[in-house]
């Protein structure tokens, strides 16, 4: 799981920190595996191998807003929080993987990343084209309301059925969907697209969502399950 970079408080320090939601460890540890903090590094941007090599899976958690630059856009006002050097090396990480079909999962932020790594591209503030931002009342504090998803697509498989209440906090969201990714799931008061995937690998699923907030969600136990699969495949 890559890592954000943020400035952090704990006891008497104030320092800049490599971190993520313990919920996201937690939700690996849940399913059965071992959870893998990656700090973004220079040398995974040139070299992800190096990095992959040691994954049975990759998970590309939320965070921040992604640089436009790196899918050719200009700046958006809203735009904000964005972090270049933990883009590129998610992004190198996720090209990768798909070339090598490791199993694949973007939550919220990781989704987009995703998007973007296929050659997409991102709607940088939902609000303006959605009319309303119930993704993302209340700051620092998770929206709930339903997604809606194709019966036959790996996000029903993940999610276990084919409709679900999730929690959302975003305003960003998948715009031209790059190559080889298919929306497989919407809101269902608006229609956004809140699940993406790439058929045409074995495990590659967004989720615009944060399954990790659930204890009842599957997603997470999805991919780690696939992750087994792919072990067990590899021994033989």
């Amino acid at each position: 799981m890559p890592a954000s970079v943020e400035r952090g408080k704990w006891g008497a320090w104030d320092e800049v920190a490599d971190l993520l939601p313990h919920t996201y460890a937690v939700a690996v540890q849940r399913a059965g595996g071992v959870a893998v903090m990656l700090p973004p590094d220079p040398y995974g941007v040139e070299n992800p191998d190096a990095f992959l090599d040691g994954a049975d899976a990759l998970l590309l958690a939320g965070g921040g807003d992604i640089e436009p630059a790196t899918y050719g856009a200009e700046r958006h006002m809203e735009t904000k929080g964005t972090y270049r050097l933990r883009d590129d090396f998610e992004l190198a990480l996720a090209r990768r993987a798909m070339e090598r079909d490791i199993p694949m999962l973007g939550i919220c932020r990781g989704m987009q990343l995703l998007n973007v790594a296929a050659g997409g591209d991102l709607v940088q503030h939902l609000p303006e084209v959605l009319g309303h931002d119930e993704h993302r009342t209340t700051p620092g504090t998770f929206a709930d309301h339903e997604v809606r998803l194709r019966p036959d697509s790996l996000a029903a498989r993940a999610v276990g059925t084919n409709r679900s209440a999730v929690k959302s906090h975003h305003h960003q969201g998948p715009g031209r969907l790059g190559a080889g990714v298919e929306p497989t799931g919407w809101g269902d008061e608006d229609a956004n697209v809140e699940a993406i995937e790439m058929p045409a690998r074995s495990f590659a699923l967004g989720v615009l969502w944060h399954p990790e907030e659930d204890e009842a969600s599957r997603v997470i136990g999805a991919l780690v399950a696939e992750a087994r699969e792919r072990m067990k495949a590899v021994a033989r």
